[in-house]
């Protein structure tokens, strides 16, 4: 099932620290989107719950060393 991952990480400070959050979320498996927004420092990205977690994208937004505050998970309507 497709779902909706929000992190809402401490201030971002750079917009090289945008391209490079989006850049490795981007590549874990099973990821379909990503935007970084910078004035809100937030991460959305749309996900297979079969292959990740918002979790685990937390994890690799943690790993690059930003701070994630907040992690909210949201499934997405189906599409008929």
């Amino acid at each position: 099932m497709t779902k909706k991952a929000i992190l809402q990480l401490e201030a971002l400070t750079c917009p090289s620290c945008m391209q490079k959050i989006e850049h490795a979320v981007a590549h874990v498996d099973g990821v379909s989107s990503v935007k970084v927004m910078f004035n809100a420092s937030k991460v959305k990205a749309e996900f297979d719950d079969s292959k990740t977690s918002a979790q685990d994208l937390a994890e690799v937004v943690t790993k690059l060393g930003y701070t994630v505050d907040k992690v909210k998970e949201k499934e997405l309507a189906q599409e008929a």
